[in-house]
């Protein structure tokens, strides 16, 4: 409700280090700007205000008010950076992901960190329980795990460069088996979309009346049914696939290179649908291909392109931009835009000029060095993070293959014996001097030894050999507990159970945590310290953390584990006389028939449940 009522506003310049370290002023309006470039939300001063108003709190910057502050940009991110039929669809009382480089609906996956739950409740549907990590892992990482990778696509080329440095891999071009002979027209540039879908729907028009077939490539679902709804007032018929149809996409795309077909689709549907022309369209020119916008990347343009002149078939393609797109509005040269805007042509108007295709490939490209270097920085800083996950899934791999984990147990009670002494006593310290209550208060809620007490022996008793003695005890303690089974590999079962578990749990609530880590780390920037350092050491020391806080858990449970003996209790004697002593010598009388249970099979034979059986009538019986 609020994130609705606050009014977006703007920021004068560009707010960097180097800004903010040179004094610049950076003037706001509104309650928050939007960075479309970078997708990124923040209040104003005035919405922090309104903000603190509208939650009754001092001050949002506190760190008890850090839920309220998260989930507010949440609920401004989902309204104003998050759109329906762009980035999701609503379905069936569902937020369901839409796949912005395929355009397909994404079954199962959750926008994570709350921002599901922010676009649910802006779009009015049931508000789900917020997914939580089980496991992480890059695709740069996942793919690296291979020993030998190797893959073939039609589109590499432009990403030759990341095929290298990350992958360490060579993009190879291999001549096509026959000549292309599609032709690939100059983009038609108009000044607003409106007049570029005017642009489209004419050059459709054209086309399928002389019955070439023709496939309209758009990004987004909206798009698709805009033009749509303005090929019907024309009298098109046409078929439209996008993610809300994607059930029919081979049926759809199979059916696009039939002469006279006209089909409307997001950029990359019925990738391995062959498209296959009849002999009237391949004398028509064959496929027509019609971009509606360019892509931040030009391998999904490409991909568009090559649904047309397929093994020597004929084709033809051709890109529709307006200055009003994201591309050129976010990324286009802000003076080539006000030099074409002022130059005043005439509505509905093609503009075609060299530097503008320039432009347009510069701007892609930016966006794609832009996208390129967010991957290359995600993947170091992934890198802490590979290291952790390699130790963390070497010791489940370890219990998972079932693997004897008594000595790392042994270990473990050791490793928190010495820690215990280690935290409480000093190396310097006098012997008279130590704080054995802190000792015991730091040991004993985990192996629950005998509470540590000098005596006159022990004056002269050192630190290690301290250590020495409880390590002793604590083993002791461990293997009387062990003796308690009957059997050796019923305590082993039970040693790899407990830290599987334990494991698990800590593992989730780490990545929880380096997320959170990661999140805020690059406010060290304004401090002049490098985040990516600074993430390394913090990430190290929470891992540190996590391994002593598996360390104790598993120790405590094994510990504090008890052997459940399974006694079959017998019936009490029933008191019926007078003398109490006589009744309670008597001996239990014991059931002369099997006991029937609920669930089995009624001995009427009837072949229903007792419970639903005679067991129904015998519990009417016993209430009336």
């Amino acid at each position: 409700m609020l994130a609705r009522q606050l009014v977006r506003g703007e920021e004068s310049g560009e707010f960097s280090k180097m800004g903010a370290l040179m004094g610049e002023v950076i003037e706001e309006t509104g309650d928050f700007v939007v960075n479309e470039k970078d997708k990124v939300v923040n209040l104003t001063a005035d919405g922090v205000r309104k903000v603190e108003e509208y939650f009754h709190i001092e001050n949002l910057a506190d760190p008890e008010n850090l839920e309220i502050q998260h989930n507010m940009i949440l609920a401004l991110r989902a309204n104003n950076l998050m759109f329906r039929d762009k980035d999701y669809v609503v379905k069936d009382d569902e937020v369901l992901i839409v796949d912005e480089f395929t355009g397909r609906i994404m079954p199962g996956r959750r926008y994570s960190d709350g921002l599901h739950q922010a676009i649910e409740a802006k779009e009015h549907v049931n508000v789900r329980r917020e997914s939580r990590t089980l496991a992480t892992i890059t695709f740069q990482n996942f793919f690296n795990k291979f020993a030998k990778k190797a893959g073939m696509t039609g589109t590499a080329l432009t990403e030759e460069k990341e095929f290298r440095n990350i992958y360490q891999m060579d993009v190879i071009s291999i001549p096509t088996n026959k000549p292309v002979i599609r032709i690939d027209h100059n983009d038609a540039v108009y000044k607003t979309k409106k007049e570029k879908f005017h642009a489209v729907v004419e050059e459709v028009v054209a086309a399928h009346e002389k019955g070439q077939p023709v496939l309209v490539g758009t990004i987004t679902i909206e798009t698709s049914e805009l033009l749509s709804r303005m090929l019907k007032k024309r009298g098109i018929p046409h078929k439209v696939l996008n993610a809300k149809f994607h059930e029919l996409e081979a049926e759809i795309v199979a059916d696009a290179g039939i002469h006279g077909a006209v089909t409307i689709a997001t950029n990359m549907a019925g990738r391995g649908t062959d498209i296959k022309l009849d002999e009237e369209s391949v004398k028509l020119g064959g496929l027509k291909i019609i971009g509606t916008e360019r892509h931040e990347s030009r391998r999904i343009d490409n991909q568009l392109r090559g649904r047309a002149g397929r093994q020597g078939d004929p084709g033809e393609s051709r890109f529709y931009i307006s200055l009003e797109d994201d591309l050129m509005r976010l990324f286009g040269s802000e003076k080539l835009m006000s030099m074409f805007n002022a130059l005043g042509v005439p509505e509905n108007e093609q503009i075609e000029h060299k530097m503008l295709s320039n432009a347009i490939e510069k701007a892609q490209m930016k966006i794609e060095t832009n996208n390129y270097g967010i991957r290359e920085n995600l993947l170091k800083y992934d890198e802490v993070m590979n290291e952790q996950r390699e130790v963390i899934y070497e010791e489940r791999r370890r219990v998972l293959d079932g693997e004897s984990m008594r000595n790392v147990i042994i270990k473990m009670i050791s490793d928190i014996a010495e820690n215990a002494v280690d935290l409480s006593i000093p190396d310097d310290q006098q012997t008279s001097d130590w704080d054995l209550k802190e000792l015991n208060s730091l040991l004993l809620p985990v192996i629950p030894i005998a509470p540590v007490v000098l005596g006159e022996e022990d004056a002269k008793l050192t630190k290690n050999e301290l250590k020495h003695r409880l390590k002793e005890e604590a083993i002791k303690l461990y293997e009387a507990k062990e003796a308690e089974f009957p059997e050796a590999e019923q305590i082993r079962e039970i040693e790899r159970v407990v830290l599987l578990k334990v494991i698990d749990n800590k593992w989730m609530s780490h990545i929880d945590d380096m997320d959170q880590l990661r999140q805020g780390i690059g406010l060290q920037a304004y401090g002049q310290r490098d985040p990516l350092v600074e993430y390394k050491m913090s990430g190290y020391e929470m891992f540190d953390a996590m391994t002593a806080a598996i360390r104790e858990d598993t120790v405590r449970i094994l510990f504090h584990i008890r052997v459940e003996q399974k006694v079959e209790r017998e019936p009490a004697a029933k008191v019926t006389g007078t003398n109490r002593d006589e009744s309670l010598s008597q001996a239990p009388k014991r059931r002369e028939a099997q006991k029937i249970y609920p669930n089995d099979p009624c001995p009427c034979g009837s072949g229903k449940k007792f419970k639903q059986c005679c067991g129904r009538k015998l519990m009417a019986k016993q209430q009336a």
